[in-house]
């Protein structure tokens, strides 16, 4: 079994090591070889394409519009605003 030396290990972090092997009740050893296993694996299990589980999380756009219609209402909305008031110049 291969031997693994980690030096100059933050006092913070170490003293975390300390109190999370002791309330899993194990060594502080098996405490950071169980904390490198659990994230090595959640890695392997993970979606091959990031962009497709971001989209299935938050669901698509769905609208019974043509894009063109959609494009026009933008537009129209953009053209058509009061949002800057009268015409004075800088946003007519």
């Amino acid at each position: 079994m291969a031997i693994l030396q980690v030096r100059d290990i933050d006092d913070r972090l170490y003293d975390f090591l300390k109190r999370s092997a002791k309330l899993h009740n194990r060594s502080i050893s098996q405490e950071v070889i169980t904390i490198i296993q659990d994230y090595l694996s959640s890695m392997q299990s993970g979606s091959a394409n990031a962009t497709q589980e971001f989209i299935a999380l938050t669901g698509g756009w769905k609208d019974e519009k043509s894009a063109e219609e959609i494009v026009a209402d933008i537009r129209s909305a953009r053209t058509g605003s009061t949002r800057f008031g009268g015409k004075n110049g800088i946003f007519d």
